[in-house]
C-alpha cells in the first residue's frame, strides 16, 4: 500500500508508505446527487526532466507491485468487488492503481509490456442511512484533459513515453436505496465474501482431535500410571527391597528445590500472566462484537489498555513465586517485572519506529503516541505492578507438600528425549498443530489486506491452545520426573513458552 499523495496523484505531497491516518481526499459530492466525471485534478509529466520521469517511473513501478487505494466513506471502506471462481463474488477493501497489460490487452506481468492507468472512479452509494459502499475503476483516455469525457478509450503510459504525458484524474458518484439491508449488518457483504467458514471448523476439529488425544494421555497416566506407582509405594512387605524407591519417588526431596534462576523466571511468570489474561479478555470482548471492524483500532487499543491496568497481576504473581524460592532482592523483583520484558517490547519497537522516521514513512508513530505509551506505562503500569507486588509479597510463602533435602541428589545421565531442548521442542509441536491453520488466515488476511473478523473461531482456538499447552507440559514434567530430573520449575516455564 502507498498513500494517494506518495505517487504524485493530485498532490505534491508524500505522505509514505502504509499510510494508518485517515486523510481528506478533494472529492466533493452532495448527498443524493449524481455527479458524472467530475474532475479532480490533471498532472501533467514532462519525460525530459530528470524530477518528472522519476515520478513517472515511480507510478508505473506502483502498478508493477500492485499499490493499492484505501478509501471511507461514513467510516466504511470503500470496496471493489468483483466475481471469481465457482460463481463466488469477492470484495476488496481497496483498488489498485492500476495495472500492467500486453499488447493484446491481457493483464501479465512481463518485460515488454504497456500500463494501463486507473483514472477514473465510480463510486455507488447504496443507503439506507449508508448500507455500503462499493466502487469501480476505469481507465479512459481524455481527449481534453481540462474538460474530460469519460467515454474514450483506456489510458496507457507506454514504457517508452517521450516528450509530455497527461493525465487527467476524474470520479462519478451515484445513489441507490438499499431497503433489504439493516445498519447493523452492513459489513456482512465485506465478511461473507472471504474465505470459506468450513475452512474454519477444519482447524477447530483438528484441534480438538489433539486436545482429545493429550486429555486421554494424561487421564491415562493420572488414573492409571500414577495409581499404580502409588500402590507399589505404599505396599507394606516383610522383605527389604518392597520399601525400595524408584521413578518419580525418588526425586520428590528435590522437586521443589529453589531454580538457580528463581528471580528471571518469577518475573517472566508476571509479565505471563499479565499476557495471557489481557489475550484472554480482548479475544473475549472480540468475540461478543464490541471490537468489530465497524470500530476501527478498537482491538489494539483495547489490547493496550488491557495490559496498562494489568501490571497487579504480573507483580502480585511475580511476587509469590519469588517470595516461595526463598528470594530476598524484593526490589529488583518489582523494578525487573516492570521494566524487562515492557522494555525489550519497546525498545524493538522504538528502534523500528527510529527506521520508519528516517525513511519518512508514515507508518512511524508519532512522537505524541510513544509519549503517550511511556506516560501509561510508567504512570499507570508500572505503580500497580509494584502495588500487585506488595500484596503479593505481604502473603505467606506457598508452602510446599514435601520437605526439600539439603543435599541435591545427582541427576543420573539422561536419553536424548529427556533432555531439555528435544522436551521442548516436542512440546511445542502439538500446541503448533492446534493454531497453525488459524495463524495461516491471520497471516493470510494481513497480507492480503483483508479484514480478519473470525473472532468466535479465534477465541474458541485460545482456549484449545491454553489446554494443550497444561496437558502436554503435565506429560512431558512426568516423563522427566520418571527420568529422576529434577529441574522442573524453568523446563514447564520453557515448555509452555
Amino acid at each position: 500500500d502507498n498513500s494517494f499523495y506518495c505517487i504524485s496523484i493530485c498532490s505534491n505531497k508524500c505522505m509514505g508508505e502504509n499510510k494508518e491516518v485517515v486523510e481528506s481526499p478533494s472529492l466533493d459530492f452532495t448527498f443524493n446527487k449524481k455527479e458524472t466525471c467530475k474532475p479532480v485534478c490533471t498532472k501533467t509529466y514532462d519525460t525530459k526532466k530528470p524530477e518528472d520521469k522519476q515520478k513517472l517511473d515511480f507510478l508505473k513501478k506502483s502498478m508493477l507491485l500492485n499499490y493499492q487505494h484505501h478509501w471511507i466513506v461514513d467510516n466504511m471502506p470503500v470496496t471493489w468487488c468483483y466475481d471469481v471462481e465457482d460463481g463466488q463474488r469477492f470484495c476488496n477493501p481497496g483498488f489498485p492503481i492500476g495495472c500492467y497489460i500486453t499488447e493484446d490487452g491481457r493483464p501479465k506481468d512481463a518485460c515488454v509490456i504497456n500500463v494501463r492507468l486507473t483514472n477514473d472512479i465510480l463510486i455507488a452509494l447504496l443507503v439506507k442511512q449508508l448500507s455500503f459502499c462499493v466502487f469501480s475503476s476505469h481507465s479512459y483516455k481524455h481527449t481534453h484533459p481540462d474538460s474530460p469525457d469519460c467515454s474514450g478509450v483506456p489510458m496507457d503510459i507506454s514504457n517508452k513515453a517521450n516528450g509530455e504525458v497527461k493525465i487527467a484524474y476524474t470520479y462519478s458518484v451515484s445513489f441507490q436505496e438499499e431497503k433489504n439491508i439493516r445498519w447493523a449488518s452492513r459489513w456482512d457483504y465485506i465478511l461473507e465474501s472471504m474465505p470459506h467458514t468450513h475452512i474454519k471448523w477444519f482447524s477447530i476439529m483438528n484441534s480438538l482431535v489433539i486436545v482429545l488425544f493429550l486429555s486421554g494421555m494424561v487421564a491415562m497416566i493420572m488414573l492409571r500410571t500414577l495409581h499404580k506407582d502409588i500402590a507399589r509405594y505404599n505396599q507394606m512387605d516383610s522383605t527389604e527391597d518392597a520399601q525400595e524407591e524408584f521413578g518419580w519417588k525418588l526425586v520428590h526431596g528435590d522437586i521443589f528445590r529453589p531454580p538457580r534462576k528463581g528471580m528471571l523466571l518469577s518475573v517472566f511468570l508476571g509479565s505471563g500472566t499479565q499476557i495471557l489474561i489481557m489475550t484472554f479478555v480482548t479475544l473475549f470482548f472480540a468475540c461478543l462484537g464490541f471490537l468489530s471492524p465497524a470500530n476501527r483500532g478498537a482491538l489494539m487499543t483495547c489490547a493496550v489498555v488491557l495490559w496498562v491496568l494489568l501490571g497487579t497481576p504480573a507483580g502480585y504473581v511475580a511476587a509469590r513465586f519469588y517470595k516461595s524460592f526463598g528470594g530476598e532482592k524484593w526490589k529488583t523483583n518489582v523494578l525487573l517485572t516492570s521494566f524487562l520484558c515492557p522494555g525489550i517490547v519497546f525498545a524493538d519497537f522504538f528502534i523500528m519506529n527510529l527506521i520508519l522516521w528516517g525513511e519518512g514513512s508514515s507508518a512511524a508513530i508519532p512522537f505524541g503516541t510513544l509519549v503517550a505509551i511511556l506516560a501509561l506505562w510508567f504512570c499507570i503500569s508500572v505503580p500497580l505492578t509494584f502495588i500487585g507486588a506488595y500484596f503479593g509479597f505481604k502473603k505467606n510463602a506457598i508452602e510446599h507438600p514435601v520437605r526439600t533435602n539439603q543435599i541435591p541428589r545427582q541427576i543420573p545421565e539422561q536419553s536424548f528425549y529427556t533432555k531439555p531442548l528435544p522436551g521442548i521442542i516436542m512440546g511445542g509441536i502439538l500446541p503448533f498443530g492446534c493454531i497453525f491453520i488459524q495463524l495461516f488466515f491471520i497471516l493470510n488476511s494481513i497480507w492480503s489486506h483483508q479484514m480478519y473478523y473470525m473472532f468466535g473461531f479465534l477465541f474458541l482456538v485460545f482456549i484449545i491452545l491454553v489446554i494443550t499447552c497444561s496437558e502436554a507440559t503435565i506429560l512431558l514434567c512426568y516423563f522427566h520426573l520418571c527420568a529422576e530430573v529434577r529441574n522442573i520449575h524453568q523446563y514447564s516455564y520453557l515448555v509452555l513458552l
